[in-house]
């Protein structure tokens, strides 16, 4: 890898279009808010890629050239063709670095890369404020937040949610109608992996300086430069055979 980390944010990119609510709210798209964050932060490039793009903007050269790969998906998840997401999913495990965020719990190459039977958990719209605890502090994603954090409004996640046990769990929210969750995961499937639970796309929870604290750490930390790619072959025994 570069000395500089390549980020590609990819997004549906269909209700930003189609509803003025959202759109009032992300004009760039939330995939170019993500960017937008990104590209703030020294070191990195983050460029983006949208569902309507040719191979949805997932050619194997832009996947080559990506280190880490950053998923916003809400209602279109069928529509990634199979091809594509399992391309998305051979990168990661030959090392490219996956952040899922909000309802990319529910995409393709999310659910493969974890094996999950469903991906789902319980939810509900009302716009709750949301508090996230920091939960493993000698994580490089929690650099620079404090003990929590909070949203003025997000949609609600809860438990039970359908994932293997996280590697490092890094937060946990808290919402006032009584439901907890697992918001910060780690996981490691050739590349690293992180899921994100915030960012429902009728607020603005990309332009808290906190979320865009941890997508920056979330980069350095998937985009996993000291990785090192180890090859198996066929040698010869160590010890003499009879």
């Amino acid at each position: 890898m570069s000395g500089v980390i390549r980020a590609l944010v990819w997004n549906e990119y269909y209700a930003e279009r189609k509803v003025e609510a959202i759109r009032s709210v992300y004009p760039d798209g939330i995939h170019g808010q993500v960017a937008s964050a990104l590209n703030a932060a020294p070191g990195i490039l983050a460029k983006t890629a949208t569902l309507d793009e040719p191979e949805h903007g997932l050619t194997e050269e832009v996947l080559a050239q990506t280190d880490v790969l950053f998923w916003w998906g809400h209602s279109l998840h069928s529509l990634v063709s199979d091809e594509v997401a399992e391309r998305v999913v051979e990168r990661v495990r030959d090392g490219m670095g996956f952040v899922a965020l909000h309802s990319a719990h529910a995409s393709k190459p999310f659910s493969r890369l974890l094996g999950t039977r469903t991906g789902k958990l319980r939810w509900h719209e009302e716009g709750l404020k949301t508090r996230l605890w920091k939960i493993d502090y000698s994580h490089p994603i929690t650099e620079g937040i404090g003990d929590c954090f909070e949203l003025e409004h997000e949609e609600t996640y809860g438990e039970h949610f359908d994932i293997p046990a996280p590697e490092s769990l890094v937060f946990v929210s808290w919402f006032p109608s009584g439901e907890v969750f697992r918001s910060g995961c780690c996981w490691t499937r050739g590349g690293r992996v992180f899921f994100f639970q915030p960012g429902h796309e009728t607020f603005p929870t990309y332009y808290d300086e906190n979320v865009k604290r941890v997508l920056v750490n979330a980069a350095r930390w998937a985009a996993r430069p000291d990785r090192i790619t180890y090859i198996c072959d066929e040698t010869k025994p160590l010890e003499k055979i009879d």
